[in-house]
């Protein structure tokens, strides 16, 4: 038996937050990565789970939740298992992004899931 602790899980960015524009154009680019987006999109899974349920090396699917983690497409959560034994699990963090040129600079917009908030946060991009 299992549960998730969410007050572990990592935090959405504040609104005053940059978006790093090439580390989420990157991943969202990265076929394992869509394809972990898509895993997690109903259900936390662990790097286990993901690389099985994805078809992927286990370093693989390290290498790109950390990718993912870092571009805020995903979040972290700890499973807290009744053997003692805990480990981290990922899901996926937005409903949409939608990316726009406006003057040369590229914005992006990420909406959260319903269940967490109504409304969609938008984030100024950093120049690379």
């Amino acid at each position: 038996m299992s549960a998730t602790n969410s007050t572990t899980k990592r935090g959405w960015p504040a609104t005053d937050d940059a978006i790093d524009a090439g580390a989420v154009l990157g991943a969202l680019d990265d076929d394992a990565c869509r394809a972990i987006l898509e895993a997690t999109s109903e259900e936390s899974l662990t790097a286990t789970e993901l690389s099985e349920q994805c078809d992927i090396p286990m370093s693989t699917a390290y290498r790109k939740v950390e990718k993912l983690t870092e571009a805020e497409l995903v979040e972290e959560r700890v499973r807290i298992n009744t053997s003692g034994k805990h480990a981290t699990e990922y899901r996926k963090s937005f409903d949409d992004v939608h990316v726009s040129i406006d003057d040369g600079e590229v914005a992006i917009e990420m909406t959260k899931p319903d269940a967490e908030t109504d409304a969609s946060a938008n984030y100024a991009v950093a120049d690379d």
